[in-house]
C-alpha cells in the first residue's frame, strides 16, 4: 500500500547556537546546523556523545541552556503549532503502559486530528512489521516484549505522516528481519512523503545504508557531517571508529 502523499511540504530544521550543560559536563553545544527539507539523516556517536540530549532539545523536552531550534518559522520552545506536524519516538518514554495497543494508536491519532477509521487504515501499511503480535493480544503494553514494545512506539510516531521524523535508536530490541523492515519503511516514507527524518543508532550500517546524510556527534559536538549519497559515510565513519581494523 502506498503512502498518502500529504507532505506537500515538508519541514527544514534549523539550529542556533543551542547548547545544554547537565552540571559542570556540557551535554551539547551546536552553533549552527541546517537539516534541509526531506533529509534522511543519520546520528551516530558513542554513548554520551549528546545523540538523545539532541533529540530531546529538538523536541523542546528539554530547556536549552541557550540558543534555539527552528523548524521551518516555528521556535519549538516558543510555539506549538510544529508539533502537528512531528511525529516522534525516544527512549520508550512516549508509550502508556496502560494501555492496550489499539487504544495507544487511537490515542495518538486522536491528537493529530485522525479518526479510528484513518487509524486502522494507516495501521495496515505496518502489518509485515506487527507480525501478528501487536493488535488484538488483549494486555497491556506494559506486558509487551521491549522489542514489541519498540515496534508500538514507533508505529505511533510513523503512522501519522509527519512532515518532521525523529527516532532515537529505532533498530534496538528488534530482531535482524524487523530491523529490515523499518528501513524499508523510513525510506519509503522519505521518498514517498517527502518527510525529513533524522534518526539515531549504534548500528552504523544500518545508518549508512539508509541515510543521505551523516552526522558524527562526540562529548556533544559535531565532529562530522557527511554527505552519504555516494555512500563517503562509510570511510569516514569506518575510520573514526577503528573499523578497518
Amino acid at each position: 500500500m502506498a503512502l498518502e502523499n500529504l507532505n506537500k511540504n515538508s519541514m527544514e530544521i534549523y539550529i542556533n547556537n543551542l547548547s545544554k550543560k547537565f552540571g559542570e559536563k556540557t551535554a551539547l553545544s551546536i552553533s549552527e546546523l541546517k537539516i534541509e527539507s526531506g533529509d534522511l539523516v543519520g546520528v551516530v556517536g558513542n554513548n554520551g556523545a549528546g545523540k538523545t540530549t539532541m533529540f530531546r532539545l529538538l523536541l523542546d523536552l528539554l530547556k536549552a541552556d541557550s540558543g534555539n531550534v527552528m523548524f521551518d518559522n516555528y521556535n519549538v520552545a516558543k510555539q506549538d503549532e510544529w508539533k502537528l506536524n512531528t511525529g516522534s519516538y525516544i527512549e520508550g518514554r512516549f508509550l502508556i503502559d496502560f494501555f492496550y495497543p489499539e487504544e495507544y494508536f487511537y490515542f495518538v491519532g486522536n491528537a493529530y486530528g485522525l479518526s479510528k477509521k484513518e487509524v486502522d487504515d494507516r495501521l495496515i501499511m505496518y502489518q509485515s512489521f506487527m507480525n501478528d503480535e501487536i493488535l488484538k493480544q488483549n494486555k497491556y503494553i506494559k506486558h509487551f516484549s521491549a522489542g514489541n514494545k519498540q515496534k508500538i512506539g514507533i508505529i505511533g510516531a510513523m503512522m501519522i505522516n509527519s512532515k518532521i521524523l525523529i527516532l532515537d535508536e529505532p533498530f534496538n530490541f528488534l530482531d535482524p528481519t524487523s530491523q529490515l523492515v523499518i528501513k524499508k519503511m523510513l525510506q519509503k516514507m522519505n521518498e514517498e512523503l517527502g518527510t525529513t527524518i533524522l534518526i539515531s543508532s549504534h548500528n552504523l550500517q544500518h545508518i549508512m545504508d539508509i541515510s543521505s546524510r551523516v552526522l558524527l556527534l562526540e562529548k556533544g559536538l559535531i565532529l562530522k557531517d557527511i554527505d552519504n549519497k555516494d555512500d563517503e559515510a562509510k570511510l569516514e565513519l569506518d575510520n573514526y571508529f577503528d573499523l578497518n581494523e
